[in-house]
């Protein structure tokens, strides 16, 4: 038996190798092995011809080689197996008239579209679908996903990749590139109101990721409780609690989160707040109390987790700025790609208090190097050459006239109230008490996925309102007629 890779050195031998055609093969591999495309087979028996036809029916039959999928030239196979091209070339032009491949002038050899695998037929469904797959969806926390600017992204990344020093494609530092800090030091200061000194910047790979590494430090450092709101993700607890820390509720009303309420929390090292546009009720934190949040940070040695995750999506009011302009020594800002581009590119930041830089430094670099250097060098050259805000400017358009659509559909029901619509990608439209879960049912059997506010409700909080969190930003451009029609038939 032969078991050859098709990524076999230059002048190495297979078992089978020597004898027929292995001068002819070794003359090739030096150019046709590398433009060649790579195939695993195993021949078997002693005739390399019926070895190699009987293992590419094999890879056929099993599924391996789908229908379409292009073959090695008979030069490049022979140079990888060691054998002779005329082998290989016989082997094809045989299975090609026994219809298990296809040759043609231009495209090269390929599996036959009727050369399916032999699979067995998939069970059926134990019991019959009892909903609708969702057509159209409105959940909170995306973005318009058809909306990333794949060409200006690609003009960055070749410019990127072009500038690139040698070290980038290495290990690298754990806190991230030197560019991307440096440009987002000056873009946050500009446009959020950050003090972000670039060497208190840590490149992390998303939100959750930046809050599990601050979890981490903070169970290292003795913290028993991280203060949350009433309303949020409920992932966001779990994580903390898997590090060890209790989350106790803070109650949220029209003016957010009420930090008044901090002194009163036993135990709470930290406090997690998202205060530019609170999640998900949508309300900007009151001045006051942004100075509270603070002020306890300050008398208690605690620190504020300031999540910033759409503040550049705002519309009818003034630009809210980052509360980590208060106290950036006790205030972590936390910030990503995720609703401004798309969470795909898997990249964050946390700007920090300078005593937290080596700790969160060191557990990130212990646990999960993560963000691609090649994509953190892109996004340092997207905000740069003025890419990013030209398409934020774009988005933030588009996001408003969504937000007005949706208002004006819903402005006809008395019983219907959108709130939470100054800023952001969602709005919380109040339902007629008692008919939340019916409505999200309805809007199932539309085919429309919509989130409740109780999905968000922390287990101590007492009941809210009913109520819809409706995410405007995630569907495209050519479905958001659709969902917002599916909306609206579902509400009562």
């Amino acid at each position: 038996m032969t078991d050859s890779w098709a990524n076999t050195a230059p002048g190495e031998q297979p078992g089978e190798g020597s004898g027929e055609g292995s001068r002819e093969a070794r003359r090739a591999s030096d150019h046709h092995t590398v433009l060649g495309t790579d195939l695993h087979l195993e021949l078997r028996g002693p005739h390399l011809r019926t070895g190699l036809m009987d293992a590419l029916r094999e890879a056929v039959r099993t599924g391996r080689l789908a229908p379409g999928a292009r073959l090695p030239s008979s030069r490049s196979l022979a140079a990888d197996l060691g054998i002779a091209r005329n082998t290989v070339a016989d082997a094809y032009g045989e299975l090609v008239a026994e219809g298990w491949l296809t040759a043609q002038q231009g495209s090269g050899t390929r599996v036959a579209r009727r050369a399916t695998p032999r699979t067995p037929a998939p069970a059926p469904p134990r019991t019959r679908p009892t909903r609708r797959r969702a057509t159209y969806s409105l959940l909170p926390g995306a973005s318009d996903l058809a909306g990333f600017p794949r060409a200006q992204w690609l003009a960055a990344a070749r410019r990127a990749l072009t500038d690139a020093p040698q070290e980038a494609f290495g290990y690298g530092d754990p806190g991230g590139r030197p560019e991307l800090r440096a440009v987002l030091a000056d873009y946050l200061a500009r446009a959020r109101g950050v003090y972000a000194a670039p060497e208190r910047i840590v490149i992390c790979s998303g939100f959750v990721h930046g809050l599990a590494l601050l979890g981490t430090v903070l169970r290292a450092r003795g913290t028993r409780a991280v203060a949350v709101e009433a309303y949020g993700l409920g992932e966001h607890r779990k994580l903390l609690a898997d590090a060890g820390i209790r989350t106790p509720a803070l109650s949220v009303d029209g003016y957010g989160t009420r930090t008044q309420e901090l002194p009163d929390v036993p135990g709470a090292g930290a406090v997690l707040l998202t205060p530019a546009h609170q999640f998900p009720l949508g309300v900007a934190l009151h001045p006051d109390r942004r100075a509270a949040a603070v002020d306890w940070a300050r008398v208690s040695d605690g620190l504020v987790l300031e999540d910033d995750y759409d503040g550049e999506f705002r519309y009818d009011r003034q630009p809210v700025g980052a509360v980590q302009g208060l106290d950036p020594e006790r205030v972590v800002y936390l910030g990503t790609a995720s609703k401004s581009l798309a969470p795909g590119l898997r990249l964050g930041w946390m700007v920090l208090p300078e005593g937290l830089v080596a700790e969160v430094t060191a557990a990130k670099g212990e646990s999960d190097w993560a963000s691609s250097a090649l994509e953190q060098l892109t996004l340092a050259e997207f905000v740069a050459s003025g890419a990013y805000d030209r398409h934020v400017r774009s988005m933030r358009l588009r996001y408003r006239r969504r937000r007005d659509q949706l208002v004006e559909a819903l402005a006809g029901r008395p019983d219907i109230r959108v709130t939470g619509i100054a800023a952001g990608l969602h709005a919380l439209v109040e339902l007629p008490p008692g008919t939340e879960r019916s409505v999200v049912e309805s809007a199932a059997r539309q085919g429309l996925a919509v989130s409740g506010l109780a999905r968000f409700r922390h287990e101590s909080a007492p009941p809210g309102p009913d109520a819809l969190v409706v995410g405007y930003g995630t569907p495209s451009v050519s479905a958001w007629a659709g969902a917002l029609e599916a909306l609206c038939r579902a509400l009562p």
